[in-house]
């Protein structure tokens, strides 16, 4: 017999896959360039977590990652915050995942069904969306308020009496940074005991706004708080998250990942971050610092931003944003465009690094902008 076989497509996956755009970012071309494009840490992790890298056993490379003592640390990490805990927690409430990324997936792949509502808010964080698709979810996005992209609270307590299986908090809100109280979040939750109150609090050692010091898991088992140590500590690139939760919640979140999801070196540089919090802290301060210093300069220039919580703002620059992207990476300066997303066409998220990397965006952005 002659000839070559011919093509054929490959397999088709589930329907709601097919449908699927998927989340996507820029993963390439960023080195050496300052980073304001992705609310990373910008100057980079503690020492400490560098040498225990460097140091790291060789042998161990080949083993299986062990977590002993992971989430202990993280628990003590928190019992020692200013804002400490009112109600103790246990191992058994804290769940480990490779980046809070992954523990959003495993949240909705264990609790969202075909024609389930996942509830949110609009604009928010995008991935989202996708894990949302993925499991065959409606996705019910409010809009915030406008002017000031606030919060809306009554068209979230009227939607939370539809049930929905899932409500996705970003508090403070990635990327207008919109953010409720707590009391206000744990209100939300109590108004409705069957859905799954998901907040997402990686941008709140920016705010202080969060649930942890005062929820009582035991009483609120539908709230389940994400944490993760790649905003402030600077393990972005080592991908490590936590959720806080029920014992039953976090138990049926871990059912759908892997045993072995997180890697050692990550494990590794998480307890070194935990013992080092004061190198966090002291970022964050010089976040803070930057922050208001950059507001301060672009309401003198009578600019058109906002800027709430979290380590960035939005800037609504009078040429297109594409274009002062562009002319800003060529400057070296990376930014994001918002462009064609609802409420924020036309405007640019800038991350917030230290005072002296603002004062360098500022000097270039002047120049194309102002």
């Amino acid at each position: 017999m002659t000839g070559s076989t011919p093509p054929f497509p490959p397999p088709g996956s589930r329907p709601e896959v097919e449908r699927l755009k998927g989340y996507s970012a820029p993963l390439e071309g960023r080195r050496g360039l300052l980073r304001l494009d992705f609310n990373e840490n910008t100057l980079g992790p503690s020492p400490k977590v560098v040498a225990a890298i460097r140091t790291f056993p060789e042998e161990l490379i080949a083993v299986y990652p062990e977590y002993d003592g992971l989430r202990e640390a993280f628990i003590t990490n928190l019992e020692a915050s200013k804002e400490g805990l009112l109600h103790p927690l246990t191992s058994e409430q804290v769940g480990v995942f490779n980046g809070v990324d992954a523990a959003i997936h495993a949240v909705i792949h264990a609790y969202g069904a075909p024609g389930d509502t996942l509830l949110t808010t609009s604009p928010t964080f995008g991935y989202y969306a996708p894990c949302a698709a993925m499991q065959g979810m409606a996705l019910e996005a409010i809009p915030h308020g406008m002017p000031g992209f606030v919060v809306p609270l009554d068209a979230l307590r009227a939607a939370l009496e539809r049930k929905p299986r899932i409500l996705m908090l970003c508090n403070p809100n990635n990327p207008t940074g919109a953010r409720l109280a707590a009391d206000q979040v744990l209100a939300l939750a109590a108004s409705a005991p069957d859905t799954l109150v998901v907040v997402d609090e990686l941008y709140e050692a920016f705010t202080g706004d969060s649930v942890l010091p005062s929820v009582d898991f035991q009483t609120q088992a539908n709230v389940l708080v994400l944490r993760s140590l790649a905003k402030t500590a600077g393990l972005a690139g080592l991908r490590l998250g936590f959720s806080i939760g029920h014992p039953g919640v976090v138990d049926r979140v871990g059912r759908v990942t892997g045993p072995y999801d997180v890697n050692s070196l990550a494990v590794a540089a998480a307890f070194a971050a935990l013992e080092d919090q004061a190198y966090t802290n002291n970022y964050v301060s010089e976040v803070l610092r930057a922050r208001d210093w950059i507001v301060l300069e672009m309401t003198r220039s009578r600019v058109v931003f906002h800027c709430d919580g979290g380590n960035y703002l939005l800037v609504w620059p009078e040429r297109p944003a594409d274009e002062v992207e562009q002319a800003l990476r060529s400057r070296g300066i990376l930014v994001r465009s918002m462009t064609g997303k609802p409420q924020l066409h036309g405007s640019l998220r800038v991350s917030i690094g230290t005072p002296e990397q603002m004062q360098r965006f500022w000097r270039a952005y002047s120049s194309i902008c102002v």
